[in-house]
């Protein structure tokens, strides 16, 4: 990843853990972060562990891209950093985001857990902010690990050293767990059990999501949020999903993360070809520029709901839902509202994100039900004027001089 990115890597076992690294290495607590309100909750924990407050930030209809032009000044000059979300893979505007925030002294961190193979301005996505985090669970199907790039590679040993105090040492159980679990999910898949693994689950009390979003729980939120920055605190928050998210891999998880990755060329390919296939149907809107080897394609349709039901009868789940925006979901208690919520909600409640190595089978069941497309409403706004980028000059001044970094606890203290 290295050479493929241009950029020192570190190894992390989930992209949350990297997000968790960066910000607490960038941004002093109680600062103020601009973030996406179209993403999984629990990277709003992420952002809520490391004692930030989240800054809902407007989307485009269309792609649920951040909208850098609509972010009010105000917003501008009381943030600490910024993080992207490229969704599903499509890039946010990193260049344009750069620029801003070399102007105020601020960090860009860049998400780019869906965009492992995507580029914006002619540079891979996660190469243009002064960190950024991958996950290796998405295109790769290793369903663990992640890892931490830095423009500034000195600071490589110092974040290995933050890591290594935040993890949990590697289990047998879990590796044990980890090594049979491919093999389990096919079979409950092959005997079309899923159903009842997961009415299993919700009996045992054991599912973690009964809708879209888990369940927000404020006043434990509130709580738990007096010890911040800590992960331990946020940890009930923070494991949704992925409860090995902080721990030391086993020689199992990385040989076949190794493994796995040795095909990654070939995966992305067969991502580009299936994303371009579902961007020639009528669900999906024109973009600018070729293609991207999209993690999940956002296809817009009128009726969401009864296009996953039809899916889901031809066994196409379809998930990475986000709806409703954070915003709404957590409120302004734990966050600043979008200043231009209504495209973030629009996009939320339309977009159905599609694998696209089953493109075809996909593209089949919505032609059958006619399924409608969904066209956003055309949001006029007035432009804030921001330095054009046509190529991306790294800052003369390191991160660390630009932002001080806020001190990682060490072993023993709360949170650790």
């Amino acid at each position: 990843m290295r050479r493929r990115l241009g950029r020192e890597c570190l190894y992390v076992p989930s992209c949350r853990l990297g997000l968790y690294l960066a910000l607490r290495h960038w941004c002093p607590p109680g600062g103020r972060v601009l973030m996406s309100p179209v993403n999984d909750d629990v990277i709003f924990f992420v952002v809520l562990a490391a004692g930030l407050r989240p800054v809902q930030a407007p989307l485009r209809a269309d792609d649920g891209s951040i909208d850098s032009a609509a972010v009010p000044e105000s917003t501008w000059r009381g943030l600490s950093a910024v993080l992207t979300a490229n969704l599903y893979g499509n890039p946010d505007p990193a260049p344009e985001l750069r620029a801003r925030c070399d102007r105020l002294g601020i960090p860009l961190i860049e998400d780019a857990a869906h965009a492992i193979g995507s580029v914006v301005a002619g540079r891979p996505v996660g190469g243009i902010g002064d960190a950024s985090a991958f996950s290796l669970s998405k295109h790769t199907g290793a369903k663990t690990g992640g890892f931490l790039t830095v423009a500034d590679p000195t600071l490589r040993e110092e974040l290995a050293r933050a890591r290594d105090l935040l993890l949990e040492p590697a289990r047998l159980t879990a590796e044990l767990a980890y090594g049979l679990r491919p093999y389990a999910e096919a079979g409950v898949r092959g005997l079309r059990l899923t159903g009842a693994a997961r009415a299993a689950l919700r009996l045992l009390g054991r599912e973690e999501r009964t809708g879209i979003r888990m369940e927000l729980r404020p006043n434990e939120l509130a709580r738990a949020l007096t010890a911040a920055p800590a992960l331990d605190t946020l940890h009930p928050w923070v494991r949704v999903d992925l409860h090995d998210y902080r721990l030391a891999p086993g020689r199992l998880r990385l040989r076949r993360t190794e493994r796995l990755l040795t095909g990654l060329d070939e995966r992305l390919a067969a991502h580009l070809e299936g994303t371009q296939r579902l961007l020639d149907t009528r669900w999906a809107l024109p973009r600018p520029g070729p293609a991207q080897p999209l993690f999940r394609v956002p296809l817009l349709v009128a009726h969401r709901d009864a296009a996953i039901a039809a899916l889901a009868r031809r066994r196409i789940t379809v998930g990475y839902l986000y709806d409703p925006p954070l915003d709404t979901y957590a409120g302004e208690r734990f966050t600043d509202p979008s200043p231009r919520p209504g495209p973030a909600a629009w996009f939320a409640r339309h977009a159905l994100p599609v694998d696209p190595l089953r493109a075809r089978q996909v593209i089949s069941v919505l032609t059958e039900i006619d399924a409608q497309p969904a066209r956003p409403p055309v949001t006029r706004h007035a432009p804030v004027r921001v330095p054009r980028m046509q190529k991306y000059a790294p800052p003369t001044t390191p991160p660390t001089a630009r932002t001080p970094p806020a001190q990682l606890p060490v072993r023993g203290e709360p949170g650790v």
